[in-house]
Order: C-alpha cells, then sequence, then structure tokens
C-alpha cells in the first residue's frame, strides 16, 4: 500500500535526506522544508521503502503537495 509524505504547509525544499530504495522508519526525515523563514524537517508517516521521490533541492511546493511516496 503505498503511503504518500507530505509537507504541511506552502515552502522551498531545502534538502532531500532519501533516495528511492531507501529503507525508513516512522518519523525518520525525508527532507528538510523551509517556510517563513524557518527551516522544518518533513519525516516520514510510517515505515516502508521509498518507492518515489517527487521533489528536489530548491523546489518550491504547495502545502499538503505530496513529495515522496512509501510503499
Amino acid at each position: 500500500m503505498a503511503i504518500p509524505v507530505t509537507v504541511p504547509m506552502v515552502g522551498k525544499i531545502v534538502s532531500v535526506s532519501v533516495k528511492v530504495g531507501d529503507k525508513v522508519k516512522e518519523d525518520d526525515q525525508v527532507a528538510v522544508l523551509e517556510a517563513m523563514k524557518m527551516e522544518m524537517p518533513v519525516v516520514a508517516p510510517a515505515a516502508g521503502t521509498i518507492k518515489e521521490v517527487k521533489i528536489a533541492p530548491g523546489q518550491e511546493v504547495e502545502a499538503e503537495a505530496v513529495i515522496a511516496v512509501i510503499e
């Protein structure tokens, strides 16, 4: 079952901490989002394997945008 990783608000991706095939645990950092002049980690909502990464550093994202998929 595919589990989306989403960002909580509009911002810019500062860094991506995972790549396709990486195993993650719940609350592992997937990316860092800069919003309102603050950097905040975006974490995995569940354990699994990264199936897809949809963002790159420097990319602007909308609130609730899916940035990765865990399977």
